[in-house]
């Protein structure tokens, strides 16, 4: 299973980038995406347009879904996040912490457009494709 970023998902859906736009529709074809409430709630927020809203969150919503926060996930990101500063590793979005630890303790994949990902994957065991 994959997850798709939101950074992803602006490219994909705007037609930008062409390796992530690639990688996404490959998995979208493979059936391998879902979606996380985290990345739903990030992707919609920045849709103006009502009637492209509601096209876009009926794509999303078709999706496998997963809640990616709750008490035990918010204490392992915290915990990142802790390790990563002292590696020297400064992510910008507590929300990135969330969304990596998540695809990392359920070994789902991450295609992504951010570089804290980048920065994140080897120490927190997030794969990235």
């Amino acid at each position: 299973m994959v997850i798709v970023d939101t950074s992803a998902w602006i490219e994909y859906l705007k037609g930008g980038v062409p390796a992530i736009v690639n990688k996404v529709d490959l998995c979208l074809d493979q059936n391998l995406v879902a979606i996380g409430d985290l990345i739903y709630c990030e992707v919609i927020q920045g849709i103006r347009s009502p009637r492209e809203r509601h096209d876009v969150s009926g794509l999303l919503l078709s999706l496998p879904q997963f809640n990616m926060v709750g008490f035990s996930m918010a204490e392992k990101s915290a915990s990142n996040y802790r390790l990563l500063r002292a590696k020297g590793v400064t992510v910008r979005k507590t929300i990135d912490v969330l969304i990596g630890t998540f695809c990392a303790e359920h070994k789902l994949q991450l295609i992504h457009f951010d570089s804290d990902f980048d920065l994140m994957a080897k120490h927190i065991g997030l794969d990235i494709i």
